[in-house]
Formats: structure tokens, C-alpha cells, sequence
């Protein structure tokens, strides 16, 4: 462990002396030359239907989630109890093979969706699309309940089980097992694609991203000072973690989801109780500009567009990542952990983004014409004014900050937090990706290891703009191929799911005892 360590000390110092000693210069390299090198990649994702401004990505995981929902009776309602009682480990038989509880296969694949979407994406949403982009943001975490569902059943049933009790699975599994097994063609051409898309979004999303919002929280607590800073301390503490692997992450997320919850939707229950009597106005502003757009920028369709995009990149329902955290867990039913799966996207979602948003709308940071009653729009028109010109994660710090001053260092912790786990989670990601392309093996796992901690000094180190918009396209173009692999193989999860149900009423699932 100590070789280990002292290979990723090297790797981090040969990445500081080679930079120049410029500090401010190292930034301006790092970002300028991000920026150039993914533009091209982010306007393709994100390119609009013909005559529109609808991003067809959009369109793309509204329609999925729409179609399981649908397709599977509203699963995510029907069995919203049972998964709570799988969760409590109820139903769990410790002789199954796999390496982690139901508790904390969801506990790992939380830590990989709530993070600093929750809290800095929610404000760009807001501060786009306006409060309305709320309602849209929690129909979609609604609907991804039963994406999650789908592809979270499938990656437990197709996973690699190993001699030593490891497993390996996720899409590139379902993708390439499952295709074979209906006599499809093309599985393994969908697999190295999901694999590719899941290693950059593992980079962009799961690391950079939240390097980079950590660090502007924290430069709103200490003051400026250069972003690569950051990202060593980050990388440091990330690769204590991560190389001992799913087992190591499991332990540690088990612990920091709960707490971050804690922590985070406990602030915002103290600001809104602070505030009760502008919750209703703000539900109203809510609805209303849902349906209106209530003078925002894009009007209802930018508000829609916000929401499920800013849904989309929070809880990751249809991108397949969460699979493969689930693929890990102890069971011999596969339909158990889609069931678990599905509670995701609320507590992520309709839960703590809401939150997020309803702290935003009653703060009074979104500058509004009290004559029109219509929000004041930034000098470019693309954005609502705010107090003081935040976006991001600062726009939520001083919505926090303007009820009771000391709370942006209630909100540092909570941000550091969302953001350690979900680049220890999605560490994980990307390195089932990653061995599915190279193959097994502990030098080939390092390897990845260190650079995905190399990683997220750079994401410290470049600007927000460049940082979301790859981390949401890399992110998107893994929904893609799952979504497009996922409406060919619905039907083994209805043939599960409906198996599942027989049994379950017939006594034959039966709980154990712990």
C-alpha cells in the first residue's frame, strides 16, 4: 500500500514541477486548453431538433423514462414498500453471492448521483429556467425512478461473478450478454461504446465537475487562492480510497451518504421553517413559470429544458452508471436491486433538489420587477439577475448565507462531502469501464486509479463553463447507447419482474431473519 501511495505522490509532483510557476498561469493553461479540445464533442450532444432550441438529448431521456413507466405499470410506485423493506434487509440471504449490501450497493450509487448536481445544478437550473424548472426537475426524477429500475435489474442478472467473490457488471455486461442471448447483433459494439463514454464521464461529471465546485465553496469561505490546490488535497484523500476498492468505497459511503443528508437537508429544513411563510409563494412560483416560463430566459420551454437536464445529470436515471454500483450487491434475485435502484431518483431528486431550489426561490437572490412581477434578466438575456451575480454553487451558498449568516460554512461541509463520494463512487465506474476494455488486473486498475485522481486536479484547476457543459455531454452520450440497448431488453425485466411477483404473493420470497 505504501509503493502504491508513494507511485501516486511521484505521479502528483511530476504534474506540479512540470506546470508553470505561475499559479494563476497553470489555471489559464489548463482551462483554455479544456475548452479547446472538448467544444466540438459538447455542441454535438447538445445540438437542438432542426427550427428548435429543444436539445434532442432531452427529448431522448424523457421519452425513455416515459416508456419504462409505461411499459412496466408504474413499477416505481407499485413497489415503493417493498424496496424499503429490501433496503432494511428484510428479504436479504447472507449466503448470495456479491460483495455488498442492499443498503450499500444504494448507499454507493447515492454517493455517485448526490453530489454537487444537487447543489450547484440546481442553481444553474434555477438561475436559467427560473423556479419552474423545479416542477420539471421533480416529473423527471418521478419517471427515472423506472429507468433505474430497468437497467439496475439488468446489471445484477448479467454481472461477471469471480472465484474470489468479486463481480463485474453494468451496461457493457447487459449490453453485450444480453444481445447474445436474444440473438441480437451489435451487443458488443454497444458495450465499448457505453465503456468509452462511461471512462469520460467518470473523468468529467464524477470528478472534474466536483473538484471544481468543491473548490469555488470553499474559496467563498477562505478566499481565493489556485484551484490545483484543491485538487491535490482531493486527489490525495480520493486514492486512500479507492485503491482499496468497492469494498473500501461501500464502507466509507455507507457512513458519508446519511451524514451529507443529514447534514445538507437539515440546513435547508432550517431555512425554509425560518422562512414558512414565503413556502407557499414559492410553490406558486413553482407551478407557475412550469407552465407560463414567468419571464425567464426561454421562456416554459427553457424551464423545461433546464429541469430535465439538470434532473438528468443529478440523479443519472437511463445513463446506466448506477448499474453498475448495484451489479455489486449480495443477491440471487436481480429484480431485488432494481427495486432498491428505484428510490434513487426521489431521494435525489424529488427530495434534495427540491430543497436546493425551494432555499433558492425564497431567498430573494433572483432579482424580480415588483411592478411586472416578472424576474430581471442579465444583460445577455440568458440567465435571471441575481443579487450579486452568483451562479453555480455560489448562487446556492447566498441563498443559504441570506437567512442566517454562518450557514456557507454549514453548506462548505456539505459540498465537500456530496463531492469526496461522488468521485470515490464514480471512480469505481469508470474502472469497471475501464478493466471491460483492457481486461482484469491490479497494475491496470492502478493505472486508471492515478489518473483519474490526476483528474481532479485539472478539474480544480479549469473554469466552470468548459467543466459542465463536457461533464454533461460525456454524461448523455452514456445515456444513449443504455437507453437505446434498454429498450431491447425491457422484456427479460418484465419477465423477471412479473416471475418476482408470483412468488412474492405465493409466500415463495420469504424474509429472513438477522
Amino acid at each position: 500500500m505504501k509503493y502504491l501511495y508513494s507511485r501516486f505522490l511521484i505521479a502528483l509532483s511530476a504534474l506540479m514541477f512540470a506546470a508553470p510557476a505561475s499559479a494563476q498561469g497553470i489555471d489559464e493553461t489548463v482551462n483554455q486548453a479544456f475548452a479547446n479540445a472538448t467544444g466540438p464533442y459538447v455542441s454535438l450532444i447538445f445540438s437542438n431538433f432542426p427550427g428548435t432550441n429543444f436539445p434532442w438529448i432531452v427529448m431522448w431521456l424523457v421519452i425513455g423514462a416515459s416508456v419504462f413507466t409505461i411499459y412496466f405499470g408504474f413499477v416505481q410506485f407499485r413497489y415503493f414498500g417493498h424496496a424499503i423493506s429490501l433496503v432494511k434487509g428484510d428479504y436479504s440471504d447472507p449466503n448470495d453471492a456479491g460483495e455488498v449490501s442492499h443498503f450499500q450497493a444504494l448507499a454507493t450509487a447515492l454517493s455517485g448521483t448526490v453530489g454537487l448536481g444537487n447543489i450547484a445544478g440546481v442553481a444553474v437550473a434555477v438561475g436559467i429556467g427560473g423556479p419552474g424548472a423545479t416542477f420539471w426537475m421533480i416529473l423527471a426524477g418521478l419517471l427515472g425512478m423506472a429507468a433505474k429500475f430497468t437497467e439496475c435489474t439488468l446489471g445484477v442478472k448479467y454481472r461477471n461473478e469471480y472465484p474470489d467473490g468479486t463481480v463485474s457488471g453494468g451496461p457493457m455486461y447487459y449490453m453485450k450478454k444480453g444481445f447474445a442471448e436474444l440473438g441480437l447483433p451489435g451487443g458488443g459494439v454497444l458495450a465499448v461504446l457505453f465503456s468509452v463514454f462511461c471512462i469520460l464521464g467518470a473523468l468529467g461529471g464524477g470528478n472534474m465537475f466536483q473538484a471544481n465546485q468543491a473548490h469555488v465553496q470553499i474559496t467563498q469561505i477562505t478566499g481565493e487562492y489556485p484551484g490545483w490546490i484543491t485538487g491535490i488535497i482531493f486527489a490525495l484523500i480520493v486514492f486512500a480510497v479507492i485503491v482499496g476498492g468497492v469494498k473500501s468505497i461501500a464502507r466509507v459511503t455507507e457512513k458519508i451518504v446519511p451524514l451529507m443528508g443529514i447534514i445538507y437537508v437539515g440546513a435547508s429544513l432550517i431555512i425554509l421553517i425560518a422562512n414558512y411563510n414565503l413556502i407557499g409563494q414559492a410553490f406558486g412560483q413553482i407551478f407557475a413559470g412550469a407552465f407560463t416560463g414567468l419571464g425567464v430566459a426561454g421562456g416554459l420551454v427553457g424551464a423545461l429544458i433546464q429541469g430535465f437536464r439538470r434532473a438528468a445529470f443529478s440523479n443519472e436515471a437511463g445513463v446506466g452508471s448506477a448499474a453498475i454500483a448495484h451489479s455489486a450487491v449480495k443477491t440471487k434475485e436481480p429484480i431485488t436491486e432494481g427495486f432498491v435502484s428505484l428510490l434513487e431518483p426521489l431521494i435525489d431528486t424529488v427530495v434534495i433538489c427540491t430543497m436546493t431550489a425551494l432555499v433558492i426561490t425564497i431567498s430573494g437572490q433572483l432579482i424580480m420587477n415588483p411592478e411586472t412581477g416578472l424576474f430581471v434578466l442579465n444583460e445577455a438575456g440568458t440567465a435571471i439577475q441575481t443579487v450579486d451575480g452568483n451562479t453555480g454553487v455560489a448562487l446556492t451558498s447566498a441563498a443559504f448565507g441570506s437567512t442566517i449568516s454562518w450557514f456557507p460554512y454549514v453548506l462548505a461541509i456539505a459540498v465537500v462531502l456530496f463531492a469526496f463520494s461522488t468521485m470515490i463512487s464514480w471512480s469505481y465506474y469508470g474502472l469497471k469501464a475501464w478493466t471491460y476494455l483492457v481486461g482484469e488486473g491490479k497494475n491496470k486498475e492502478i493505472a486508471f486509479k492515478v489518473v483519474f485522481c490526476l483528474f481532479i486536479v485539472i478539474g480544480a484547476s479549469a473554469n466552470l463553463g468548459p467543466v459542465i457543459d463536457f461533464s454533461d455531454a460525456a454524461i448523455f452520450s452514456m445515456a444513449v447507447v443504455n437507453i437505446f440497448a434498454l429498450y431491447f431488453l425491457m422484456k427479460i425485466v418484465r419477465q423477471e419482474l412479473i416471475s418476482y411477483g408470483t412468488r412474492l404473493k405465493s409466500g415463495e420470497i420469504r424474509k429472513f431473519e438477522h
